[in-house]
This record gives C-alpha cells, structure tokens and sequence, in this order.
C-alpha cells in the first residue's frame, strides 16, 4: 500500500456513512475508507509500525470545545470525538 500526501497537510479516516447521516461537515475523499485500508492500518498499528498519537479525546456534547482546540492549530495529534 503505498500512500503519500505533500509534506504539511494531514490526513485522516472519516466514516462518510456517519457524515451523511448527521450532516457534518467533512471535506476529503473515501478512497482509504475500504475495509482492505482498515485492515491494513490496523495491522501497522499492531506491529507498531504505525502511531496515531492522540491530543484530545471530547464527548460529542462537546463538540465546540473540540472544534475551538483545533482552531487555534499546532494541534499535535487528532481530537477524537466518542460518543
């Protein structure tokens, strides 16, 4: 699987059935959104070849918390929403 994006942007996975479905605003493309990809991210992350470091986790009650983090930038990690 080789995969590169131009050094300074960001990637990330988003479920686009879960956008649709809440009307969220998600910018991108689904192209690594297959379960082939998932799979094989996941078995990076399992051989530890592969690190997703974690800034914030905030509950989807919180959403604007999260979004006001991101906004000031120099985020290092993702912001995760649970529900």
């Amino acid at each position: 699987m080789a995969m590169a994006w131009p050094p300074g942007s960001a990637n990330t996975i988003t479920r686009f059935d879960a956008v649709e479905r809440y009307g969220v605003k998600a910018e991108g493309y689904a192209a690594g959104a297959s379960a082939e990809v998932l799979d094989k991210l996941a078995g990076l992350i399992a051989a530890g070849e592969l690190e997703a470091p974690i800034a914030a986790t905030y509950p989807l009650t919180r959403v604007r918390e999260a979004h006001e983090l991101l906004a000031r930038g120099h985020v290092h990690g993702k912001i995760v929403l649970v529900p």
